[in-house]
């Protein structure tokens, strides 16, 4: 990403690190604003709902289920006003049960891009489109 980072840009790659790659439940407090709004993420359960912080504990908690080993990578990050646009990365191994989907023990990446808000230092929501059909496709094709 070269170049200077901005306080923002910062908190989000720490969020990014700390809460859904390492699964650190009790850091969520430190980066959200009371209510988290999910604008528009389609394919996720909490699309189009805003949640209180115990809320989105419980959304990460269920979430990275399916692959506590997530990781995702930051690809780009553009800053304007109280936004930012995340394009990014991500890889587990499928360990969870989803439904529909028992776990297969395959290793899944996807793609997606992601406008986080803020308000002041703290996330307040985000837009995201996220690539759901190919972990589909990955999780259920033939033997591999």
């Amino acid at each position: 990403m070269g170049g200077e980072i901005s306080a923002r840009k910062q908190i989000l790659t720490d969020f990014l690190q700390d809460v859904w790659t390492d699964g650190q439940v009790e850091k969520v407090d430190h980066y959200l604003a009371d209510n988290y709004s999910i604008h528009n993420d389609p394919g996720d359960p909490w699309d189009g709902q805003t949640l209180s912080i115990a809320g989105f504990k419980d959304r990460l908690i269920q979430s990275r289920a399916m692959a506590p080993d997530q990781i995702f990578d930051v690809e780009k990050m553009v800053e304007e006003g109280n936004d930012i646009a995340v394009a990014w990365s991500w890889s587990g191994t499928h360990l969870g049960d989803i439904p529909g989907i028992p776990a297969t023990g395959r290793n899944i990446t996807m793609t997606g891009l992601t406008i986080y808000s803020f308000e002041g230092d703290r996330l307040s929501g985000h837009w995201q489109i996220a690539d759901r059909l190919s972990v589909f496709q990955q999780l259920t094709q033939g033997p591999g």
